[in-house]
């Protein structure tokens, strides 16, 4: 037994460092894609060359320990990848002396920060997503595209967000990076009315980015507060950007609401705690006041504009009625739902109606919310937990608790987040006792 100790000591620091190169990895990847992308103008190779740089750090890291700038580690070594696959270029010389004076000299402690060594690094991400969200390539190959690049989902992961196939989505990605590729894209950030064709895209894929960072589709976390903030930085460069589109500051008003309530979401234990048991007082106060203030600016701008509120800016007039609501009590449910009316008219799918179901059914009655649930077409969001998790609440709402409990066990089957499972099987546990608790007053007056 004492012999095995030195080894799982070993195998526990292994562990670690590997959960630390995670970490790092989740943090940093974007930025060095985006930034080997401006150096390489070449998407498979940037990609390639990150990965590189992952794989010296899987090798190193655990022996030399983690580097005091690991950003800047990692962005050093896949210039050296790049380099030596520029040299075996005869025609890309002037390129590898360029990087090649670029590389600082010395111990990689000495090695300069990230943001430093690169120019205008946020540029380098908004220009890949600009890239990602090209007109050649379909909305799901963009949206597809975008979160395995600069969200750096996994393909199982965007599968499940789309609800599609695995091979399907990896397929998808695939043929996204050989189209780019083949047309040769110019790298350079669009301005003009090439600009603003992309914008409805490229908010759309910064909306998914954070609802993934908001609920993540899996994992043992159920939130990750950093694909949140990574959001909110990218929208708000948007709205700085586009100062004249008023749903560039809804956008940011819908995400810095949102993410108001981040601090909220999860107990003291790191259980997931819903909007309506939300202690109120942890919400960021800063965050929120900054969304009220964008959401102001949208509405102004639509004004001066004459144009009627857009899908997003819709969607952070919710978000505002309950960051206004001191308590759960004193949330404007009929104002919400004529919000969820407006924006199922303006941008109608299920999603949204499975949203407008949980405003009616706190507005009017859980049976008004089943009413728009029974609406959906069948086999509406197939394969996704939203639609009976919602069911299920309308259901114990009514005080049908049996049915509730059925369909939080449907829902539990649908999610693959273990924090949202755990808030699922909870509903599940209390409908069951409530159903037991309530058979024999329900025989009796039947």
């Amino acid at each position: 037994m004492a012999s095995d100790a030195p080894r799982e000591a070993q195998a526990e620091v292994q562990a670690e460092v590997q959960a630390r190169v995670t970490a790092v990895w989740r943090r940093e990847s974007t930025r060095l894609v985006a930034a080997l992308l401006r150096l390489t103008r070449d998407l498979e190779l940037a990609e390639d060359l990150a990965q590189d740089a992952l794989v010296a750090a899987l090798e190193q890291w655990p022996g030399d320990g983690i580097p005091a700038n690991p950003g800047a580690w990692l962005m050093q070594v896949a210039k050296r990848r790049a380099i030596d696959t520029f040299r075996r270029n005869a025609t890309l010389r002037d390129r590898t002396a360029e990087l090649a004076r670029s590389l600082p000299t010395g111990e990689e402690a000495q090695v300069p920060d990230l943001d430093a060594t690169l120019d205008h690094v946020e540029d380098d991400v908004l220009r890949l997503i600009l890239l990602t969200c090209h007109p050649l390539l379909s909305p799901e190959s963009r949206a597809a595209l975008t979160l395995r690049l600069v969200a750096g989902l996994t393909t199982a992961e965007i599968a499940r967000a789309f609800l599609a196939r695995e091979s399907a989505v990896g397929q998808r990605i695939t043929r996204a990076k050989k189209t780019l590729a083949e047309h040769r894209v110019d790298l350079e950030v669009p301005v003009g009315q090439e600009r603003t064709a992309r914008l409805d895209d490229v908010m759309s894929v910064v909306y998914l980015i954070f609802n993934e960072g908001y609920t993540a589709t899996s994992g043992e976390d159920w939130t990750r507060p950093d694909l949140c903030h990574e959001g909110i930085r990218l929208a708000r460069m948007l709205a700085v950007l586009e100062p004249r589109h008023p749903d560039t500051h809804g956008l940011q008003a819908l995400l810095e609401l949102q993410a108001s309530r981040l601090p909220a979401r999860l107990d003291a234990d790191g259980a997931p705690v819903l909007l309506e048991a939300q202690d109120r007082v942890r919400w960021d106060q800063l965050l929120l006041r900054h969304g009220l203030a964008a959401l102001d600016r949208a509405t102004a701008v639509a004004r001066e504009r004459e144009e009627s509120i857009g899908p997003i800016t819709a969607q952070a007039h919710i978000a505002a009625c309950h960051a206004r609501a001191r308590t759960a009590e004193e949330t404007d449910w009929p104002r919400i739902a004529r919000w969820y009316d407006a924006l199922s008219a303006a941008a109608p799918g299920p999603v949204v109606e499975v949203n407008r179901a949980v405003a009616h059914g706190r507005a009017h009655g859980p049976d008004a919310g089943l009413a728009v649930l029974d609406a959906l077409a069948p086999g509406a969001l197939a394969g996704s937990h939203l639609l009976p998790s919602v069911r299920g609440d309308l259901l114990a709402r009514a005080g049908r608790h049996r049915e509730a409990a059925g369909a939080f066990s449907a829902a539990i089957s649908l999610t693959a987040n273990e924090g949202e499972r755990s808030v699922l099987r909870r509903r599940r546990a209390e409908s069951l006792a409530a159903d037991v608790g309530n058979a024999p007053s329900r025989t009796t007056s039947r």
